[in-house]
């Protein structure tokens, strides 16, 4: 049990941690708008299936190659405004920008039209929020070099998060009013440039208030100039192998891989289960129970779950701490069989402060652990510090993760027997449904904590590499 007292020198003020937490609120709100966006290109803009698929695989390989090359710059970069915050105030204009431009759609539009206009626009809005959110968790590691304070500044930030998802669910619900918009189309370019504008001011607040390291002992940065791209690009490339070479990172991306994955791999289920298995196929009688799942869980999340793994993470460790929020997910997997109850749909909500231990620990003690983790690559490697190359591959393995899920869950409803054109589905299919949605995401985060059991960079080793990182850069 840890009795350490964070210095003074070592907090981050809360106005930092709540400025930090809106950008992390833009950076759950965007995708999260994305996602639910997304549904309405079928039903409100009369784009084929499998065109809508392309528009939601393709930009995502783009993402995977324009996080890693931004992680690098925002390390590299030189400004009397600092590494990160530049990048994030500019960022956060574009995002929010590019993503009401990205929606005003037409169905009048030819298919084809609309198609290249949203993959084109598509790419040019990843770019936007790349040049934001790659840089944004880069800021979140070097804002405090304390171990607990860490994690407290990460489950702050997370907290905040979560309000996105309490949000996002009643999107569609919104859209979908006849008597909030004459039509879904409408409805989607309106709320586009509403949640937009929203995204831009939040996405400022950690650029204009959060404090960055002192660049005065960063050393060996590269120069970041077109006469020297080519020894950029082997620079990048030398960093992405010394990353991987750091078997407690690798640890944090498998684990954060496996739990992240079979969540999302069965994130649709819970919609269908309810709809198909406690209402019989009646989406009226369903009403909004989804989008109160989402949102109670989301509830759960930020003001139930984060502040006990912050607490538990001090008390016993980060390792130590992900480990049991792991398991008491899986307990809350369990419970689904006995809360999705046609006879008490209320039930429901009973699995709900088990389950979303999982993710709730998940990325708060993740971050943290990352964070640690950057320590540990400054002592082994020496200058740059790579806050944001880290943070950039980190969640490359979240968005890979994201994208194999989205693969994985459509095969997995199909071995099932799932009919998507049935009003209703067979008992054997709800039955198997049900199975995939407890066992998947079960087994994923048992071997998440066989990943974790040899994590060793406790709070007394991370302790000690400060120590030294501190003599070495001649720091008071």
């Amino acid at each position: 049990m840890t009795s350490s007292t964070t210095p003074l020198k070592d907090r981050v003020p809360l106005g930092q941690k709540a400025a930090f937490g809106a950008g992390h609120l833009v950076n759950n709100l965007l995708p999260g708008s994305l996602g639910i966006f997304m549904f309405f290109l079928l039903t409100a803009f009369g784009m084929h299936p499998f065109l809508a698929g392309l528009l939601g695989g393709l930009p995502r390989l783009f993402d995977a190659i324009t996080d890693p090359i931004m992680g690098y710059i925002t390390d590299n970069t030189k400004s009397k405004y600092g590494r990160r915050k530049p990048y994030i105030f500019v960022g956060a204009i574009l995002s929010g920008v590019l993503f009401m431009v990205l929606w005003q759609l037409n169905p009048e539009n030819s298919q084809m039209y609309n198609f290249w206009y949203f993959l084109i626009l598509s790419m040019v809005y990843l770019i936007g929020n790349t040049m934001f959110s790659t840089p944004l968790i880069g800021l979140g590691y070097e804002m405090t070099s304390d171990y607990n304070e860490r994690t407290r500044l990460m489950g702050f930030s997370q907290t905040i998060g979560q309000i996105a998802w309490m949000i996002v669910p009643w999107f569609w619900v919104i859209i979908a009013n006849p008597n909030l918009f004459e039509t879904q189309d409408i409805g989607v370019r309106r709320l586009a440039i509403v949640v937009g504008a929203i995204c831009m001011i939040l996405g400022m607040m950690p650029a204009l208030f959060c404090k960055e390291i002192d660049q005065t002992n960063l050393s060996n940065r590269d120069e970041l100039t077109l006469k020297n791209i080519a020894k950029n690009l082997k620079s990048l490339l030398v960093n992405m192998v010394q990353i991987f070479k750091n078997t407690s990172f690798v640890r944090l991306c498998g684990a954060t891989f496996l739990v992240f994955n079979g969540f999302q791999m069965v994130a649709s289920f819970s919609f269908f289960i309810i709809v198909f298995y406690m209402f019989n196929g009646n989406y009226e009688l369903a009403g909004t129970w989804p989008a109160w799942f989402s949102t109670v869980s989301a509830l759960a999340t930020a003001f139930l779950i984060i502040p006990i793994i912050t607490w538990m993470a001090n008390q016993v460790g980060k390792r130590n701490a992900f480990i049991i929020s792991t398991a008491i997910s899986i307990v809350g997997y369990g419970l689904k069989w006995w809360g999705f109850n046609p006879e008490y749909p209320w039930l429901m909500f009973m699995p709900i402060p088990f389950i979303v231990f999982g993710i709730g620990g998940l990325f708060t003690l993740m971050m943290s652990m990352t964070a640690d983790v950057c320590d540990l690559d400054e002592l082994n490697n020496g200058m740059p510090r790579k806050e944001g190359s880290f943070g950039a591959i980190y969640w490359w393995m979240v968005k890979l993760g994201q994208g194999l899920a989205l693969v994985l869950g459509g095969a997995v409803l199909t071995v099932v027997g799932f009919d998507q054109n049935a009003a209703t589905q067979t008992t054997e299919t709800l039955t198997n449904l049900r199975l995939a949605d407890i066992l998947i995401p079960a087994f994923t985060a048992g071997l998440a904590i066989l990943v974790m059991w040899k994590y060793d960079l406790t709070e007394q080793k991370a302790k000690e590499i400060k120590a030294e990182l501190v003599r070495r850069r001649g720091e008071l």
